[in-house]
């Protein structure tokens, strides 16, 4: 019996692919309503709806919880708002693409400093050719824009061992919903003050509700799960994908076209992840504090 049930149990490297996949075509739906709402709008729906959805299903224990436990979730749910008003930002300044090829910047540098395999830094390297192809595409840039990805690829580097953190400290997914409501939160005196008016049109409820469930509630709760396994270097590693997904997205959903140097940029950063997914897979320990 103890054998079946591992064999149905669904591998950390998939969990992180499909969140890969549900948070880039998220936000291209996302950036499809920018011209009518604005970005803190779009991000505060989406995290109303994930913590709204946590919440309900996981219905966490709060107590008898120590400090620390606090302390880990509460800068969870801080830099999970930052991360996300951050990089959404960003998305209406400059292409999805680029934007997250600069978020990138952040994990990639984290499995650099955290890699301890001589093996693990050749799929970095090959990531980081694919980051600085994708950053050489020419683009409408501003140096807002530019700003908002770096802000977010500091968060995202914090996020990924808050993460993992909190995945040890909160069973399931009650960590996760904890902080999505601390985020929440954050972002609220905005929502409901300067762009109060915004949340009137039933149709931005929705799609505002829709990029919830596709960029919050579905990734985080994948990698929030992978992440009890992976260590943070090998899941930098396969977030290699994310520039390939975004630019994937924004040229279904935003109709942003993809040129020669994108195309072999995507080859690198996925062969980049293919190698990371072959280490991995080996990789179960839990991540050290």
């Amino acid at each position: 019996m103890a054998g079946r049930d591992s064999s149905l149990r669904v591998s950390p490297v998939w969990l992180v692919l499909l969140g890969i996949l549900s948070v880039q075509f998220g936000a291209a739906v996302a950036k499809t309503l920018f011209d009518e709402v604005a970005p803190t709008t779009i991000v505060w729906l989406r995290l109303v709806t994930s913590a709204v959805v946590l919440l309900a299903v996981a219905r966490p224990a709060l107590r008898g919880r120590s400090r620390q436990d606090w302390l880990v979730v509460v800068a969870f749910g801080l830099v999970l708002g930052l991360m996300n008003w951050s990089i959404y930002q960003s998305f209406a300044r400059i292409p999805i693409g680029l934007a997250v090829t600069l978020e990138f910047v952040g994990p990639l540098t984290l499995a650099v400093v955290g890699s301890r395999r001589p093996r693990d830094l050749v799929w970095v390297a090959l990531a980081g050719l694919g980051v600085l192809l994708l950053g050489l595409e020419p683009g409408d840039l501003t140096w807002a824009g530019v700003a908002f990805a770096l802000l977010a690829a500091a968060c995202w580097a914090a996020y990924i061992l808050l993460s993992a953190r909190t995945g040890r400290r909160w069973q399931g997914v009650e960590g996760l919903a904890v902080a999505s409501l601390v985020a929440t939160l954050l972002l609220t005196p905005a929502a409901l003050g300067r762009y109060a008016d915004q949340l009137a049109d039933t149709r931005v409820l929705v799609l505002g509700a829709l990029v919830g469930l596709l960029s919050s509630v579905i990734p985080y709760t994948c990698e929030l799960i992978a992440l009890r396994t992976l260590r943070p270097a090998v899941f930098s590693i396969l977030m290699s994908l994310e520039p390939a997904a975004a630019a994937l997205a924004g040229f279904v959903v935003v109709h942003e076209v993809l040129g020669p140097v994108q195309l072999l940029a995507m080859a690198c950063v996925v062969a980049a992840s293919v190698g990371a997914t072959r280490s991995g897979a080996t990789i179960s320990e839990p991540v050290p504090d």
